[in-house]
């Protein structure tokens, strides 16, 4: 996959890709929202804590996919809190790929259970 960044705007403002370019051929795959919900069902405490086990949780779908984080193309991001962002990046830097992916991030009144803090849906691709 190829990054596209044109030299005609600004560079992205972040860990992203203005775009990325997919081979023709290949899996795609769509991840639903991942959040931070341990294997119990419990909710990791604390905003740091869900986020990392929301990408945790990303992580194990591209896997069973045959996939990692190194083929997601774009990935969107939700927060409740902007006071989180510098969090988030903490977190998101620990599973960023050589590649940023294009990316989306949204600030949302809530999510749909009031103890979600955060949520991260993603598409990848593999040739």
């Amino acid at each position: 996959m190829n990054a596209v960044n044109p030299s005609s705007i600004c560079a992205p403002a972040g860990a992203y890709s203005h775009g990325i370019v997919a081979p023709a051929a290949g899996r795609w795959l769509h991840v639903s929202g991942q959040i931070g919900m341990l294997p119990d069902g419990t909710m990791a405490e604390g905003f740091e804590a869900q986020a990392r086990v929301a990408w945790r949780n990303l992580v194990a779908v591209l896997a069973e996919a045959g996939m990692g984080v190194e083929h997601l193309v774009k990935i969107n991001s939700y927060l409740v809190e902007p006071s989180h962002l510098p969090l988030l990046g903490k977190v998101r830097a620990e599973f960023q790929p050589p590649t940023p992916p294009a990316s989306t991030l949204v600030f949302v009144k809530a999510l749909v259970r009031a103890e979600w803090l955060y949520e991260v849906d993603a598409v990848a691709f593999r040739a």
